[in-house]
């Protein structure tokens, strides 16, 4: 449970994480030197793994974090959480976890699909308890167009804040993707990225902005 194999011949962010984490890990690594010092070991998605990615309680056994934490995630938010694009740890129990997106489109997100009344709650719970810790504008909508996003954000809030884990959210973004149609420029992602912290009510200097790292990767880069 919480390991789900993926196809190694996708396309889109799928394929580009893929390539970047098994073939390219200096270019990432470099990316990332600004803020980490130390070694980077990526655990996920590996090809000798079967490409997999985790979630809940699975992807904290896969960065090593104790199994008290694991517990406590069930408290903070119900089964079927984020699935990580790329997991990697540094240091002595530091860890990254990675959102990858390929086009624009992808940077929105339906909202929740928890069915049960109790994982709603607990969702909206959390959200908020994140909203309040970063001080977004309370009147924003945080359960729609961009769930996904935020979903992420409250596993930051998670694992830096409440556990004292060294976390980082490393958010990457390609350019370049002709199989999905991707943005050409970077700062076609930048407008995007901006006009998504304006709809969620998020500052610029947030108390998590030092911990989340916007990366932009062409994909000749990887070729």
């Amino acid at each position: 449970m919480g390991r789900f194999k993926q196809r190694s011949d996708g396309k889109g962010s799928l394929k580009l994480i893929q390539t970047l984490v098994n073939n390219h890990t200096h270019i990432l690594n470099s990316k990332l030197s600004h803020i980490i010092d130390e070694q980077v070991s990526w655990v996920s998605p590996l090809c000798t793994d079967e490409h997999a990615e985790y979630r809940d309680k699975a992807f904290l056994e896969k960065l090593g974090v104790g199994k008290e934490i694991a517990e406590d995630l069930k408290n903070f938010w119900p089964r079927n959480g984020p699935q990580w694009d790329a997991l990697g740890k540094f240091g002595k129990n530091g860890v990254l976890l990675v959102e990858a997106k390929a086009n624009l489109p992808e940077l929105g997100s339906p909202r929740s699909s928890a069915s049960s009344p109790i994982s709603r709650e607990l969702i909206v719970q959390s959200l908020e308890e994140t909203r309040r810790y970063i001080s977004a504008d309370p009147r924003a909508d945080w359960t729609g167009t961009y769930y996904q996003y935020l979903n992420r954000l409250a596993h930051l809030y998670f694992l830096r804040v409440l556990h004292n884990v060294p976390t980082y959210l490393i958010m990457i973004y390609f350019i370049g993707d002709k199989t999905t149609g991707g943005p050409s420029f970077q700062e076609e992602w930048k407008s995007a990225i901006e006009k998504m912290h304006q709809s969620l009510g998020i500052s610029n200097n947030h108390r998590l902005k030092d911990y989340i790292v916007d990366i932009f990767i062409h994909t000749d880069e990887l070729k």
